[in-house]
């Protein structure tokens, strides 16, 4: 039975660069010897870039106000590679091959509400093994701002969010194929497989380990079975020594040459087999300290992610707190303002009114002059009718006594 195969793969501007040159068959001399240059001209895009798949991205994002941080090393497309066995392509014919890529196409489109503005590329090899479909896209999520308007945003942690996204992924496409008339079998999950995702060179190499080791294993170092001289002497008796001599004993000699040499062989491919094991513990490091520094690299752009997430959301909240505070302090100020505008008019009101009292004073009790009253006052009552002088002169008093207490 043959098997829907759907996978997923981030990639940064750099890998991105790259994958498009291998996907659009850019190169002029191809790295996977798998590439039937001959045939690349079967191969045939459902959606074709105008660009490079970088230069997609940016025009995509501004064109549709995209929002989102990005950085040199952040995710910004993914690919999906979507295939299945050479035996179910060739049971179905080019004409349902192609109406399954169609279809796959269609389900990419509205997986996650993605849409289909949002594929920059589509294109099916069918220039090496199976035929199978490079699909890139913008990870692109429908959101809300803080004011509640509707974004999209670029967000490939979002776009993929969870532990069972790509396994969610798997149940949702085989079941869409199915329905188009597809007759697969659903991936089996790694947990089941135990295998681990390795690329083509990891994968023949290893391949022509195990080679080597079942050479190995096949080696007899038993010696066979071999007639014994001594026996054939006591058949013959006398008779001819010759046939013992020409015959027999060079084919004994000969065994024991085979004999000999097929321990040196078992002894040399046991010495690579020991390289072997070698390798296999080094490839198996090397892929932890791989996986290892992978879930690094993502803690740590989660973080950072995380990091600007709470930046800006500090920053929102201190311009608004700034905003209320500076608000507050305009309205006080304000307040201020006003209440002494009035105090100015009443004092200004309060002037003129002492102007007309002394000068009724005067008036009244026939006093030679308003300054001499003013002047006898100010004796009298140590009182000064000049309200700034009198303020000033309270305030150097005040000083005065301070410094006497001393």
């Amino acid at each position: 039975m043959s098997y829907a195969i759907i996978r997923n793969e981030k990639l940064t501007r750099a890998e991105a660069q790259g994958r498009c040159v291998h996907n659009d068959r850019r190169a002029k001399n191809h790295t996977n010897k798998d590439i039937d240059v001959s045939k690349s001209y079967m191969n045939y895009y459902i959606k074709k870039n105008e660009l490079n798949y970088v230069k997609e991205f940016d025009k995509l994002k501004e064109k549709y106000d995209l929002k989102g941080q990005i950085r040199s090393n952040s995710i910004i497309v993914c690919e999906m590679v979507i295939t299945s066995d050479s035996n179910f392509f060739n049971k179905i014919g080019e004409k349902e091959t192609r109406r399954y890529f169609e279809e796959s196409y269609k389900f990419v489109c509205n997986y996650n509400n993605l849409g289909e503005r949002n594929i920059l590329s589509a294109v099916v090899h069918l220039d090496e093994g199976s035929p199978h479909m490079h699909l890139v896209y913008v990870p692109v999520i429908h959101s809300k701002d803080k004011d509640g308007n509707n974004i999209d945003k670029i967000c490939c942690r979002e776009f993929w969010k969870g532990r069972d996204s790509y396994r969610n992924l798997q149940n949702a496409y085989w079941s869409y194929v199915k329905s188009k008339g597809f007759d697969l079998e659903r991936g089996l999950p790694a947990e089941e497989t135990k295998r681990e995702h390795l690329d083509i060179k990891e994968y023949k190499a290893i391949t022509n380990f195990e080679n080597t080791k079942k050479v190995l294993n096949s080696i007899k170092l038993d010696l066979p079975e071999i007639p014994n001289i001594k026996n054939f002497k006591k058949i013959m008796l006398n008779r001819d020594e010759k046939i013992v001599e020409n015959i027999i004993k060079p084919k004994d000699e000969l065994i024991e040459e085979l004999y000999r040499n097929n321990l040196e062989l078992h002894k040399e491919l046991s010495k690579q087999a020991k390289v072997v094991d070698i390798a296999e513990k080094y490839q198996k490091e090397k892929n932890e300290i791989l996986r290892e520094n992978q879930e690094l690299k993502t803690k740590c752009r989660d973080l950072e992610e995380e990091f600007e997430i709470r930046t800006l959301k500090l920053k929102d909240e201190y311009d608004n707190e700034m905003g209320q505070t500076k608000k507050k302090f305009n309205k006080i100020i304000d307040d201020l303002d006003n209440e002494n505008a009035k105090l100015y008019k009443i004092i200004d009101r309060f002037k003129v009114t002492v102007s007309k009292f002394i000068t009724w004073i005067c008036n009244k009790f026939s006093v030679s002059s308003e300054e001499q009253l003013m002047r006898d006052f100010q004796k009298e009552t140590n009182m000064n009718f000049r309200v700034e002088e009198q303020i000033k002169y309270e305030i150097m008093k005040d000083e005065e006594e301070e410094l006497d207490m001393w």
